[in-house]
């Protein structure tokens, strides 16, 4: 199927049609002709990017809590919150801090481990002006930015020519989209009052103390995941805004999506199904192709776990169907072209979308200036404080400097280089994981559907 037909999709538009989550409860307001009219709305269950504009010191329930949208939100074909509007909300819970978990922070020397803090969004202010009260629960996004892969270049003397320009067509298109995200995302950055050096450096100290305050920084991010759908009026539906809804999306298009199933390495099967949801319509030439609420349907197609000696996991997903809100299915071939991850995942993709963890080459550095410590002491003052702080952080650091012990300092020093190299080197490697509402970019085209030369293998091994 190419196209929906013009009267099936006025009938679906009609039938009250609001995203690819909800049916519009309304339903058409009115029907002159060709002309239908629906609500616009945002509904229940989609989560509302919030990022935090300022600097909150946790001190009790019931304190206030502010923050921006950080990136345009989509009814259907039409932008209604802009990134910039305002949210406030406050602190609803902050929990107590278990017996197992304060003592295993002390012995790394924290007194203060952090405690989880329940924050909630209820009031929305648009640019206009207008409020609007939300009902929401909100959990930690991902802080990090969109990672793309990079198509392969077509080589000068291929004889594909066409399968070369459209991969060169696709590897444009994604430049475009990555562009067009990162603005979003600087938009984002700029609603942040972002702190001075110095006061970074106060909170880096601070934060070492065995004893501090905690703090959700300026920039944090969250998912507040609405509990009432939220109504912005109505849109005239024409036959020509619809004459296009449904086919498929040109090579080389990529849209900006929304995982709904959460995905590790760790226990994720070949085969597992799994679906995202689009967060922004998809246009051509000004005509709307596939509107927000999309579904995306894949599955899991290679999957390694993390394994012993620091072995990293590996998960490649792809996507076949897309099913436009009240309409049947579209087959296609995509494949993830781009994933939020948190810049210290050290997440690699490969051209064919599939996703690697990796570690940094720090580890090295890290784990020889530990041993390097513990081999190397001598009984000065000096190296008993280095000692100290290689093997217990700040209060090792204290004790390493005033004890006269060189034995006690020693030790230190010995069980920082130990854990240094378990944890870099023997200890199991990181897994690729993806949590709902994952931001994804997926990009459509036949190149998906062939493998990479080097595929991770498809079942868990034995460790």
């Amino acid at each position: 199927m190419r196209n929906i037909p013009l009267a099936i999709a006025l009938i679906f538009y009609s039938a009250g049609m609001v995203s690819g989550q909800v049916n519009n409860p309304a339903g058409p307001e009115t029907d002159v002709g060709s002309h239908t009219t629906f609500v616009l709305m945002v509904p229940r269950g989609a989560p509302l990017p919030v990022v935090l504009d300022k600097e909150v010191r946790i001190q009790k329930e019931g304190q206030p809590i502010h923050g921006k949208i950080a990136e345009p939100v989509y009814a259907f074909d039409k932008l209604v919150i802009p990134a910039g509007s305002e949210v406030t909300g406050r602190v609803m819970r902050i929990a107590d801090v278990s017996r197992r978990k304060r003592a295993i922070a002390a012995l790394d020397s924290n007194f203060s481990p952090p405690r989880d803090v329940e924050i909630t969004f209820d009031q929305l202010t648009l640019p206009d002006g207008q409020r609007v009260s939300l009902r929401t629960h909100v959990s930690p996004a991902s802080q990090g930015v969109l990672q793309f892969a990079t198509a392969p270049e077509p080589g000068r003397h291929d004889k594909n020519t066409k399968q070369n320009a459209a991969v060169k067509l696709a590897s444009e298109t994604i430049s475009e989209k990555k562009q067009e995200i990162n603005r979003e995302w600087e938009t984002a950055k700029k609603q942040v009052t972002a702190p001075g050096k110095m006061h970074r450096l106060k909170k880096r100290f601070i934060s070492e103390l065995p004893i501090h305050p905690q703090y959700l920084d300026a920039g944090t991010r969250f998912n507040a995941e609405l509990l009432d759908p939220l109504d912005f009026g109505t849109e005239e539906l024409t036959p020509d805004k619809v004459r296009i809804v449904g086919a498929a999306p040109a090579e080389g298009s990529v849209i900006h999506a929304l995982l709904k199933t959460p995905l590790s390495s760790a226990n994720a099967q070949k085969g597992t199904a799994v679906e995202a949801v689009m967060k922004e319509p998809l246009f051509a030439n000004g005509l709307l192709v596939l509107p927000e609420g999309t579904l995306v349907k894949g599955s899991v197609l290679q999957v390694r776990p993390a394994r012993w000696l620091h072995r990293n996991g590996q998960l490649r997903i792809v996507f076949h169907e897309l099913v436009p809100p009240n309409s049947t299915e579209l087959k296609v071939e995509a494949s993830l072209e781009g994933v939020e991850a948190k810049n210290d995942e050290y997440l690699k993709l490969d051209t064919e979308g599939g996703a690697q963890a990796t570690t940094s080459k720090t580890r090295y550095l890290i784990a020889g200036i530990s041993v390097g410590i513990a081999a190397f002491s001598s009984d000065d003052m000096l190296n008993r404080t280095l000692d100290g702080a290689s093997g217990y952080n700040l209060v090792g650091l204290a004790v390493g400097a005033l004890s006269r012990s060189r034995v006690l300092a020693i030790g230190f020093g010995v069980y920082g280089a130990g854990m240094s190299v378990y944890n870099h080197f023997i200890s199991r490697g990181h897994d690729v994981v993806y949590p709902k509402d994952t931001g994804m970019a997926i990009g459509f085209g036949s190149r998906v559907a062939r493998p990479p030369n080097s595929a991770p293998q498809t079942s868990p091994q034995p460790d």
